[in-house]
């Protein structure tokens, strides 16, 4: 065979010998009447693993153009253009081909490591199970009898909680609004989509901090948006570089994550968020804030988000109970112009016909209730025994190799390891010895970098998941 595969092009090789064996049954170079070569003996003549013949065997037969036949080798379907032929669909091309980018393959990996194995796990940015309020949400459940419709809701989310939700946010986060500029979501990450999805255009340029979670979600790319990066100090964004920014490359939208940030746990200081708010209205940005943390801070405080802030209604107000109450919940919500809101609505209800009743129930009986207020305090006592528990196993396994801002609020950690390290070696010697994380090349460009979430793991288990990190890290 004169083929050979190029190593250097972007197509993988698979895909490169089975476009070439297509092609020459097309044109008769393999002729129907013999075998093709053997899966082993392809392999061995064009120095390629076994599995890649597999996976190009697996193309052609796919696409109806071969048989594979236990015994007798695999041959050229004899009705390759007969009108009877059932073809089978190539379902990697599908999968290859679609629009909407998969998930980076390190946090498919952490997720399927995670349901497989029986791991420390520091990676899942949620409460563990222990620290939801599952107690008072079955109560709900059990005791208080469901009179709303299940059928479809209003597009915006019923109603009644959209008011209690309003009402929450004015009482705790100092937010003024109305019902009419609310959308009730699946959470916060519904959230973002919709408003890259709606808002945005390919092309357009957006700013996002760095490091950020922002930083790992494929939507972005998916709508073929231009990113740019504002670098997190120990005060959150600096201003001066949003100008910087602005002025290069025209941003047309800022994603902020402000108080207690994923997943350096800084909050942007008061003055810089006057600054970002002066500059959005100077030069018409919008900025998209996403606030799940403030109720956490350890110090009783309440803090301004940007959208109390905000006199201009340039702010979009994103957040959820997922990280205060329960992920599975399913609940968040976007405040903004009702423009806005009117067209993200608009959106949400041909992907979904809008969100699941039963659900927005639970959410606004516990909300309006003395439970959710009990609850918030004894989350806040428990997430800072953590924090502090994370702080004191990091300080006594690892030292000075490792530097890290204690964060005031919030549910992560992010570590600067002072040591050069093979990043996906410590992902595997760590899942080895039973602890996972989250690499810090999926939130962000600095190397050398993890992501630790002290809120899914008890204080034993920091303890122990911090320990077999540093193991971990010293055979690398």
């Amino acid at each position: 065979m004169d083929w050979k595969p190029d190593r250097k092009a972007k197509k993988a090789i698979y895909k490169q010998l089975a476009e070439y064996i297509e092609n020459g049954i097309a044109d008769g170079t393999f002729p129907p009447d013999k075998p093709l070569p053997s899966e082993r003996s392809l392999a061995k003549e064009l120095n390629l693993n076994r599995s890649t013949v597999i996976a190009a065997y697996d193309e052609i037969e796919s696409n109806g153009l071969i048989k594979r036949n236990r015994g007798s080798g695999t041959t050229i379907s004899k009705d390759i253009w007969g009108i009877t032929k059932k073809r089978i669909p190539s379902w990697n091309r599908y999968v290859e081909a679609g629009s909407f980018l998969p998930n980076l393959p390190v946090t498919q990996k952490i997720r399927k490591e995670i349901e497989e194995q029986n791991l420390i796990n520091m990676a899942s940015g949620e409460l563990s199970e222990d620290l939801f309020p599952i107690k008072d949400l079955r109560n709900i459940t059990s005791t208080r009898s469901y009179a709303g419709s299940i059928g479809y809701d209003h597009p915006q989310g019923n109603r009644i909680l959209r008011e209690t939700i309003l009402k929450h946010v004015r009482d705790s986060r100092r937010i003024e609004s109305s019902p009419g500029s609310i959308l009730i979501t699946s959470g916060a990450q519904q959230a973002i989509h919709l408003v890259v999805q709606c808002l945005l255009k390919p092309g357009d340029a957006v700013a996002i901090e760095e490091p950020s979670y922002h930083y790992s979600l494929p939507i972005f790319k998916s709508a073929g948006l231009r990113i740019f990066y504002l670098p997190v100090d120990n005060d959150g964004i600096n201003p001066e570089d949003l100008i910087s920014l602005y002025k290069k490359h025209r941003i047309r939208m800022i994603f902020l994550n402000p108080i207690f940030q994923n997943p350096s746990g800084t909050l942007l200081n008061e003055k810089r968020r006057k600054s970002i708010l002066e500059i959005s209205s100077e030069h018409g940005i919008p900025v998209v804030e996403d606030d799940p943390y403030s109720l956490t801070s350890f110090s009783g405080e309440q803090i301004s988000s940007l959208k109390s802030m905000d006199v201009n209604g340039n702010v979009l107000y994103i957040s959820s109970l997922s990280k205060i109450v329960a992920s599975g919940l399913r609940i968040g919500w976007i405040i903004g112009p009702k423009p806005v809101i009117e067209r993200l609505s608009d959106a949400k209800q041909q992907i979904d016909f809008g969100h699941a009743s039963f659900n927005q129930w639970i959410a606004n009986d516990f909300l309006e209730s003395n439970e959710f207020k009990h609850h918030i305090k004894n989350l806040v006592v428990q997430l800072r025994k953590r924090r502090d528990q994370i702080v004191s196993s990091l300080s006594e396994f690892l030292g000075d190799q490792v530097n890290f801002l204690i964060p005031e609020g919030g549910i992560h950690i992010w570590c600067e390891i002072k040591k050069d390290f093979n990043e996906v070696q410590l992902l595997e010697e760590s899942i080895k010895r039973g602890v996972i994380y989250v690499p810090g090349s999926t939130m962000g460009s600095k190397k050398n970098c993890v992501r630790f979430t002290f809120a899914s793991a008890n204080e034993e288990n920091i303890h122990e998941g911090i320990r077999r990190f540093a193991s971990a890290l010293q055979v690398i």
